[in-house]
This record gives structure tokens, sequence and C-alpha cells, in this order.
């Protein structure tokens, strides 16, 4: 059987040029901003213009670009290899949300693969209809202009996945590296979302605390002190939390060691390499925080990239319907699995 793997991610600017457009883009999706395309599509544009200054100031940090793009190859080789070396026929595409490369690129790419057999593979293990479920309905989108009808299989999420939970404990204990976990306190910091959302049904902060734990579980050290916080908060509303900066002012007005690990993210990017290591790491020094170190994400780690092999495998086998690692509550109506 040959098999289409496609990757979704956010994507990134790829040039100080491209940042207006991609924040554009970005505030574009009616899952961000839920409001009638007469108003959402030129709040957008002020946005974008508003915000990309300041943007572009961050992404000079990176040499003006973001590397999520060449990260995500990365990934998509090891997947690749991962699943050949278990004598899968199977080759990965890209599918990015808001900047090049997108789905639509994607689509004609595979259909002149000519496979027998799609999975789809969303690059966010907590799902939410901010991320997962905007770039498979994208993909929907632009499956269909491209004619592609295939069987096509979705891994929705995987929050408590073996292979994620192990990558992400043994990246904690290189940030930890020799040190005693006594006197140190983990935060798990997450990409937030406005209250409203989850309150209408999105299954994205249940499924970030499901890995935590899980994580926790896999550090399997004796009691450690750790919290669940949410990172990248902007605009008026109310904000799911605690919020990481309020984290790490309490651990300076405490005392305590810090290491931060992004348990949302699985590739460096500018929330990883600039907030989280620069904006933050300031923070933490001038909240008296005696030591600050960042837990990488998990990248192309063997036990993610095998973990990821073993949710293709599955969702290949299946005729229908999408992978899940674990059903939701059913108070969660936006679950990625709803209905399904």
């Amino acid at each position: 059987m040959r098999v289409a793997v496609v990757l979704f991610n956010l994507g990134g600017p790829d040039s100080p040029e491209a940042v207006e457009p991609f924040l554009r883009n970005l505030f574009s999706d009616p899952a961000i901003i839920t409001l009638p395309a007469i108003v959402r599509l030129p709040l957008a544009r002020l946005i974008a213009r508003r915000r990309a200054p300041v943007a572009r100031e961050i992404y000079a940090h990176m040499g003006g670009r973001s590397p999520i793009v060449e990260e995500t190859r990365t990934q998509a080789r090891a997947l690749e290899a991962a699943l050949a070396a278990g004598g899968m026929e199977a080759k990965t595409f890209i599918a990015m949300r808001y900047w090049h490369p997108f789905s639509d690129g994607a689509a004609l790419a595979v259909k002149n693969y000519a496979p027998d057999r799609i999975v789809l593979l969303p690059l966010y293990p907590q799902f939410s209809t901010t991320t997962t479920a905007s770039s498979l309905k994208d993909w929907t989108r632009t499956a269909r202009k491209a004619g592609l009808n295939v069987p096509t299989g979705e891994i929705v999420c995987y929050p408590r996945e073996p292979g994620f939970i192990t990558a992400m404990a043994a990246r904690i204990r290189e940030a930890l590296g020799d040190a005693s976990p006594e006197g140190w306190r983990l935060l798990l910091s997450a990409h937030g979302l406005p209250k409203k959302i989850i309150q209408a049904g999105d299954p994205y902060q249940w499924q970030v605390e499901q890995s935590a734990e899980a994580i926790v579980d896999a550090l399997g050290i004796k009691n450690l002190d750790w919290q669940v916080c949410y990172q990248s908060r902007v605009g008026p509303m109310e904000w799911i939390g605690p919020a990481t900066d309020a984290e790490i002012r309490r651990a300076g007005a405490e005392g305590k060691n810090l290491i931060v690990a992004p348990l949302a993210f699985v590739s460096e990017h500018s929330e990883t390499l600039v907030e989280l290591d620069i904006e933050y790491g300031r923070l933490a020094r001038e909240s008296g925080v005696p030591q600050y170190r960042r837990a990488r994400t998990v990248g192309d780690h063997p036990d993610f990239i095998a973990g990821l092999a073993g949710l293709v495998r599955q969702a290949a086998l299946e005729e229908t319907g999408p992978r899940m690692a674990g059903a939701c509550p059913a108070r969660f109506a936006r679950c990625g699995c709803a209905g399904r």
C-alpha cells in the first residue's frame, strides 16, 4: 500500500516582508476571529498592519524568519525513514496553515504521488478548533479543489501518546542535567486560548492537562513541584490560566529555580526561541529566579518520531474515521471526534 502522510502546522514568515501577510492570513481565519467575513477580513488587515512592526522585531532575533518549515521538514524526513524501516511505502508532505508551503501545493503534490491511502497528521498533540480543526478544514477544501478522491485517515490528537510523552520527559531531564530536582519547579507551558473558546466546548485545555499529567508520571520524580501554565495571550479578552509570566514572577518571589517546558509545541519557533528564551528569560532574571532553564521541544526525538509512525500505521490500516488517543468527556462538544 502506497501512503501519503500530510503533516500540518501553523507555518511562519520566511522573510521580514512576509510578516504582515502571514499575520493577515492568521487573523483572517474564522477559527481565530469568529466574526462574519465582512467584519473579520478588514479587521484582520488592521490587526496585521498594527502588529507587523513588533512581530518583525521578534523574527529579527531568528534572522528575520521562522525556522518552523525547516524543523517540520526534518521531522517529515525522520518520519518517512521510520515508516520505511517498518516496511511501509510512504511519502510525507507538508501543509502549513498561514504561510508557505500551503495546503494547495501539498494537495497537488499528493495527487501526483497517486497514493492508495492518505493520512492526515497535525503536529498539534492536543486538539483545538483553532489549530487542528482549522488545518483539517483547509485540507478538505484544497483536496476537493485538486480532485483528490483517496481514502483518508485523520489523526485528530495524541495528548498522551507514549512516544510523545517519553520524548518530552527526556527533554526535561536534559534541561535538569545533573541538578537535584529539589529546589526546582517545572512549568509546563502551552499556548493560551481565550476562555470563551474553551467554554464553547473546545477540549484543548483538558488535553493539555492530560499531557502534563502523563509527562509528570513519566518523569517519576518524587514530590516534583510542577504547574501547567499558558503563554502568548493577546488582546483584552479573558484567557485561560494561570499565565506563564505570572508563574515566573511567583517562582522569583518564592526563590524557586525554574525549568520551562513547551508541551503544546513540537518544533522551535518564535514562541519558544523568543518568548520563552529571551522575553521570559529576562523576566525570570528581573523577578529574582535563581536559575532559569528551558527544555527543548521534542523536534525529531526518536521516541516522538516512533510514536508518530505508530499512529500513521494505525490510521493507514483503518477504513474510516479519525485516530484519537482517547475520547474527550462529553462536555467538550467541539472535540475533533464529535459526531464522527
